[in-house]
């Protein structure tokens, strides 16, 4: 589960964003990995060399960095999705001359090597993706993903039975399955919800009027599968106001976010265990900006890749997402 949103302001800035929704026990922390630096391709432990810098939220577990949102110093940002029943990797294979990336990788590679969309869609006609379990899961989790740069373009990248695919994304909404095309077309299923009230109707002599306001979402689906979380989020994205400058928009991020965040309890996995939302994360991809609040702390946090000052050649780890939540209280003066 997750979903994935972009948004831009009246002054032309883009965030990106997401809710990490996951069945699994994660540690997420936020990284800073320096331009040029050299890492060891999980698959078959070959050097690729970063051309950009990046913050990004991420797990380091038995010596793999599996990173699940990020944006780097030129804007672009992508964040990876289940995309469970429809995801299918290549196969390694030792004569293939384009770059095998593992899937658990693929993020990190592109957050590290693209500037643009532009770029995005120049390095896929290069790349073969393959499955690899990851530490996390211990399963080849099955991924797509969401790009988007600081003009405002975003994109879908999936994996199919019909081979590597990148999709424009005009509505800047991504959830889990099926796949993106397939939600863009049930949107119009909802063509009739809208922000206006409805009206009084007469079936023959009977008056009926609507609950107060709010009538013309009825139709809004209320539940957390993909479908329903897609199509809230995209009426909801489309229809707030354009937010004047970044703060507004960082508020408007976050409350169009309410909307599809899963209280733990509300939806339990196969295996038992409590499908929730561990953390929302916005990027300001104008000034490489996170903010961002977990589950057990609603407080919103602040953290930039131009903050950190120290030469780095390796990734340095900011801390931990998971802080103990503090209240501000009112004193009578």
């Amino acid at each position: 589960m997750c979903t994935a949103i972009t948004l831009q302001s009246q002054q032309v800035e883009t965030f990106f964003g997401r809710t990490m929704d996951f069945s699994y026990d994660i540690q997420p922390e936020l990284y800073i990995v320096p331009k040029n630096y050299i890492w060891k391709n999980t698959l078959n432990m070959t050097s690729i060399r970063n051309y950009y810098s990046f913050i990004g939220i991420g797990q380091k577990l038995d010596g793999i960095f599996g990173f699940f949102d990020g944006v780097n110093e030129e804007g672009f940002a992508a964040a990876s999705l289940y995309f469970a029943g429809y995801a299918q990797y290549n196969r390694q294979l030792p004569y293939l001359t384009s770059q095998q990336i593992a899937s658990v990788d693929f993020l990190h590679y592109i957050l590290g090597r693209c500037s643009s969309i532009k770029d995005l869609r120049i390095a896929l006609n290069n790349i073969s993706i393959i499955g690899l379990p990851d530490p996390v899961t211990q399963t080849i989790a099955p991924l797509h993903w969401i790009a988007a740069d600081k003009t405002g373009k975003c994109v879908v990248i999936e994996q199919t039975k019909k081979g590597l695919k990148l999709f424009d994304n005009p509505i800047g909404v991504m959830t889990n399955s099926p796949d993106f095309q397939w939600h863009m077309t049930n949107l119009r299923n909802y063509m009739e919800v809208s922000p206006e009230q409805t009206e009084e109707v007469f079936w023959e002599n009977i008056r009926l009027k609507p609950f107060g306001q709010a009538g013309g979402t009825t139709l809004l689906p209320g539940g957390y599968t993909s479908p329903e979380r897609f199509v809230r989020t995209a009426y909801l994205k489309t229809h707030v106001p354009t937010p004047k400058n970044a703060i507004e928009t960082i508020v408007s991020c976050f409350h169009i976010m309410e909307s599809v965040s899963i209280p733990r309890g509300a939806v339990i996995s196969s295996r038992n265990t409590y499908d929730y939302t561990k953390y929302t994360a916005f990027i300001n991809t104008n000034t490489c900006e996170y903010f961002f609040k977990t589950y057990d702390n609603m407080q919103i946090v602040k953290a930039s890749l131009f903050d950190n000052h120290k030469p780095l050649d390796q990734p340095f780890s900011l801390g931990k997402l998971a802080h103990p939540m503090f209240f501000n209280e009112l004193i009578e003066l």
